[in-house]
Parts: C-alpha cells; sequence; structure tokens
C-alpha cells in the first residue's frame, strides 16, 4: 500500500494527524505528483482548514491542470463558503475534466439553485438520481427543482419515491401534501400533512398548511 492509500485509510479512520505524516511523506517522496496534494487538501478541509485546504488545490492543480478532483475539492470549499459562482465554476471544470459522479452533478446542482438557475440545475439533478437512485438527498431537491419550474406531476413522482426510500422523511411528506393541495385533492393533501406531522410534530410549514386547509374546510 502507498502513501497516500495509507493515509486516505488513515484519514478514513479519523486518524487525522496520522494521516497528515503520510501525505507529507507521499508529496516529499513525489513532490510534482498532484495527488499528495489532493489527499492534503482533503483532509485539511475534513479538519476545517479550508484556506490552506484551497492551497493545496491549487498547489495540486500547477501540476497537474487535468486534476478533476482538484476542482472538485475547491469547488466545495467555496460552496461551503456560500461563494456559490465560484463553487458553480470548479464544479463545471471538475465536469468539464471527466469527473462523473454523483456528488459532482449534486453540488453543482445545488450551486445553480442557490444563484436563481433552477432551470440550469435540473438536468444536473437528474443526473445525479441517474447514478444514484437511492440518494434521497438528490431525488427530494430534483423534486423541488421541478416544483418550483411547474412541473407538479413529475416532482410529485420524486417525492412519492422518497417517502418510500424513506418512510420518516417528513420534507417528502410535506411536499407531496402541498402537491395534493395544489392538485385540489384536499383528503390526500390532508394525509401526506398528518404524516409529516406525526413524524416532525414541529413541522411548522405542516401545521401551517394543515391549518390552512382545515379553516377553509377544503374537501
Amino acid at each position: 500500500m502507498d502513501l497516500n492509500q495509507r493515509g486516505i485509510e488513515a484519514m478514513q479512520n479519523g486518524n487525522f494527524e496520522e494521516a497528515a505524516t503520510f501525505f507529507s511523506e507521499a508529496i516529499e517522496a513525489n513532490p510534482n505528483d498532484a495527488v499528495g496534494y489532493i489527499n492534503f487538501g482533503n483532509l485539511l478541509s475534513a479538519v476545517n482548514e479550508p484556506e490552506k485546504a484551497l492551497k493545496f488545490y491549487e498547489k495540486a492543480l500547477e501540476y497537474d491542470a487535468e486534476a478533476a478532483t482538484a476542482y472538485y475539492g475547491a469547488g466545495n470549499i467555496y460552496y461551503n463558503q456560500e461563494n456559490f459562482n465560484e463553487a458553480k465554476n470548479m464544479y463545471e471544470k471538475a465536469l468539464k475534466k471527466g469527473l462523473d459522479q454523483g456528488d459532482l452533478h449534486y453540488m453543482l446542482a445545488m450551486s445553480l439553485v442557490a444563484i436563481d438557475q433552477s432551470r440550469l440545475a435540473l438536468p444536473y439533478f437528474g443526473r445525479a438520481v441517474e447514478l444514484n437512485e437511492e440518494d434521497c438527498d438528490a431525488r427530494f431537491q430534483l423534486g423541488l427543482c421541478l416544483a418550483q419550474l411547474d412541473f407538479v406531476d413529475e416532482a410529485m413522482v420524486q417525492f412519492q419515491t422518497v417517502v418510500e426510500l424513506d418512510e420518516d422523511h417528513a420534507d417528502g411528506y410535506y411536499n407531496l401534501g402541498v402537491a395534493y393541495a395544489f392538485k385540489e385533492d384536499a383528503t390526500k393533501a390532508k394525509e401526506m400533512l398528518e404524516r409529516a406531522l406525526t413524524i416532525q410534530p414541529d413541522h411548522l410549514l405542516a401545521g401551517h398548511a394543515l391549518t390552512i386547509i382545515n379553516e377553509n374546510n377544503i374537501q
């Protein structure tokens, strides 16, 4: 097992100091290899040293401008800093360099949503779900994106799948309830909203929506 792999294993086990030692040795042994810098950047990101992590990603890209995972790592830093435009740029570069992972598509889509470009986000959410059909987060966000773009029927399909994958997904039931209310099916709407409140009694949005339906005696 090489130094980088040993460092990754140590990092996965929560042994960050040991991981740092392995990655440092890997960089010292191969100072022109981007992999060591990327791994050290990932480690620094994991221990909440974002600015230092960025420097390692930048160093990796000096040695290998095609290193897609360096762009992805930098994108995550920018996203966590709420610099969504720069995050989007980094994720797009990672995609262009050949990284085709569900997490990348999901994070690119989330960045686009954050800068009010939901229509552009839609295919990336779709690809994230395509790559991992059991990813509840990606599927839920796909549903929200579809609903925001007025594709209510398509959104309902996604929310229904979400609650099938996770029976305790209160937000999934809430959004199904809203969708049924939009389609003027008050019975199903109340059923979904009540389910959301059973799972999460303090779900304010579900409680408010249910109150509106009941006060208006909508059938």
